[in-house]
């Protein structure tokens, strides 16, 4: 059996989301073990609840320190490389979008061009029916 799609919102009831919360932590912490193993990283989760006084972190608090340690003696500018903030995720893929759209629109644009001489060759149109940007293509 499949899995409904989960409509990601805010759920109000609070025992439900606290139950969704918990399973949702558990699964967050086997895929970091996961992609630890897989990989042979060095991984670790911290999260912070309500539900708890204390973050709870992966693999354990020495690890974490290990892993938080080793990321603050690499330099400033290696350290943030790759690093995003949501805004600028966002930019970036909308950018990437515009680039696709556009390479698209002049690849619709060629097939057109290549139809459109295809069809004047053949007589089913004539190049008087044609506007001059198309002429120009």
């Amino acid at each position: 059996m499949t899995r409904k799609k989960v409509k990601l919102a805010f759920i109000s009831n609070d025992a439900s989301r606290k139950a969704t919360f918990k399973k949702r932590k558990k699964g967050l912490m086997k895929k970091v073990g996961e992609l630890s193993t897989l990989c042979g990283i060095d991984a670790c989760a911290i999260i912070y609840s309500q539900y708890e006084p204390r973050p709870e972190v992966w693999p354990n608090t020495e690890g974490v320190q290990r892993v938080l340690a080793q990321f603050k003696r690499m330099p400033e500018m290696e350290q943030s490389k790759k690093m995003v903030n949501q805004e600028s995720f966002m930019r970036q893929r909308i950018a990437k979008a515009n680039e696709q759209l556009k390479k698209q629109c002049k690849d619709n644009r060629e097939k057109e061009m290549i139809e459109v001489m295809y069809q004047c060759l053949t007589g089913k149109i004539g190049l008087q029916n044609l506007m001059i940007p198309d002429l120009n293509d």
